[in-house]
């Protein structure tokens, strides 16, 4: 710059030639002589200290040895110390693994697998679609628990089998569905039965009994309850109701009778928001398509009584025609969904 000044030109043009403001300019020499050139796209010397290609690959080789391959560096180099050898610091060696993509994934450790979506399935009646799951029931022994097996149909919602054990097996699990299977009247249908990934779900009694009934098992994603949304949210609302009883549970009889009796009133009395408000059973029976006509009627009635309280339609009570397990959907619209199942 004082060579173009000395020329003739001008320090702010002179600057600009060089991609530095004016300003910079001078906070560089208020201080008497720059030693460096401080922009950041400057051609700058290597650093004395810089580890060699040599170094860099000696050190690539020694994290990949057997011995070395499933520690990190913050073992190796002081392991390496040990026997009296120091290649570089615990930085250098993270910094030269991820470098060389090896920083997470390095010995029997494997880049995490990508699970493709559950398939999408639709039901437009009941005994087409279930959804099963376990949960624990507290006991009166810290750390025994009871498993509650229960099924229930995505589309009407209702619990179509239950039952308590002290432990997680297959067969327990073969033998629920089939008994619920006997129960709904079902033998060889298309009924597509979703599940996670536990083991009682994915045991060979338990895969044996569903094909020779005829039914698709289907099951989550590895630890994504929400593929799985219908028996996460009656768990919730059985664990939430206020007639859950607030000690545990003393015996698996005392677990049943209770179970039973929460099995009868969500069946039975309570009206599911997401089947406009009719009970599981009405709409599992077909009940709902009368009970909805009549309330339509009900409203409208209302509405021709005092029609200047009504700024619109009447609410819609038309029956929900159809229920969608994991809807193919943008990541938005799926938020959505597991918004208003839960």
């Amino acid at each position: 710059i004082e060579e173009a000044v000395d020329a003739g030109a001008s320090p702010k043009k002179a600057c600009e030639v060089l991609e530095i403001s004016s300003r910079t300019y001078k906070r560089w020499t208020q201080e008497g002589e720059v030693k460096a050139d401080g922009r950041p796209n400057a051609e700058r010397p290597e650093p004395a200290n810089k580890l060699t290609p040599e170094e860099k690959h000696q050190v690539l080789e020694i994290c990949n040895e057997e011995a070395w391959q499933s520690l990190p560096p913050s073992q190796i180099v002081p392991a390496l110390a040990d026997e009296g050898v120091y290649i570089a610091s615990e930085s250098s060696f993270y910094r030269i693994l991820k470098e060389a993509g090896q920083l997470h994934h390095r010995g029997r450790a494997q880049a995490p697998k990508k699970v493709s979506k559950p398939k999408s399935y639709k039901a437009t009646a009941p005994n087409q679609v279930w959804s099963w799951d376990i949960t624990f029931l507290a006991t009166t022994i810290v750390g025994i628990f009871f498993r509650l097996y229960l099924i229930m149909d995505i589309y009407s919602r209702k619990i179509v089998g239950w039952e308590i054990h002290e432990n997680e097996t297959a067969d327990h699990a073969a033998l629920l569905i089939r008994k619920a299977c006997l129960a709904e009247g079902i033998s060889m249908q298309d009924l597509v039965l979703h599940s996670d990934n536990g083991s009682p779900m994915k045991g060979a009694t338990m895969l044996a009994m569903l094909q020779r009934l005829g039914i698709v098992p289907s099951f989550s994603r590895p630890s994504v309850s929400n593929d799985n949304p219908y028996s996460e949210s009656l768990f919730g609302t059985m664990k939430y109701t206020p007639a859950y009883p607030s000690k545990p549970f003393e015996s698996l009889d005392a677990a049943r009778e209770w179970v039973s009796e929460f099995v009868h009133w969500y069946n039975d009395e309570h009206r599911h928001s997401g089947i406009q408000f009719v009970t599981p059973a009405q709409r599992h029976s077909g009940a709902e398509k009368l009970i909805l006509m009549n309330r339509k009627v009900v409203y409208e009635s209302a509405k021709q009584r005092n029609p200047e309280r009504w700024s619109r339609e009447t609410r819609n009570w038309e029956p929900v025609s159809e229920v969608w397990l994991n809807p193919e959907k943008s990541e938005t619209e799926e938020q959505e969904v597991r918004e208003k199942v839960a």
